[in-house]
């Protein structure tokens, strides 16, 4: 038999070896945390709904969870798992860590801002560059002779 041939083999039990291990402890990891699951852990169910658990039923392997707009809902535990950090709700930081003395008032914008944040208008008309094209699109109009 061929040397590379029984490489080939060793390498590709080796990769499916290692693959299934991951997983596994994922599964794991994932059985795990929905056997803590208690009311107020906010989770979010496999279908990407983000909500705080009411009730658990171990028993009949059911979770209740709350949405943010106030539904309850019933799922099965195993379309439950732990939410992403980027999904979480962050928690309020109770420190004020914002000086008054470093917020200053822009004149004629009515607004207390830090001073290294842009304050951005909702509308673009008290920008100046607006303006100017408006200017500039007229004049374009004007001049235009073709009657396009």
């Amino acid at each position: 038999m061929d040397f590379t041939f029984l490489l080939l083999i060793v390498a590709l039990a080796a990769m499916l070896f290692f693959t299934t291990s991951r997983s596994r402890k994922q599964q794991r990891a994932a059985a795990q945390f929905r056997e803590g699951l208690q009311p107020g852990v906010e989770v979010m169910t496999q279908s990407g709904m983000v909500g705080v658990v009411v009730a658990v039923d171990a028993d009949r392997q059911i979770v209740r969870i709350e949405s943010s707009d106030g539904h309850i809902t019933d799922w099965v535990m195993p379309a439950v798992k732990e939410i992403p950090a980027q999904f979480a709700t962050p928690v309020p930081d109770d420190s004020d860590d914002t000086d008054s003395s470093e917020l200053t008032e822009q004149e004629g914008s009515g607004s207390t801002i830090g001073p290294d944040v842009i304050d951005v208008p909702d509308d673009i008309s008290g920008l100046d560059s607006a303006e100017s094209g408006g200017r500039d699109q007229e004049a374009r109009k004007d001049d235009d002779t073709d009657g396009k």
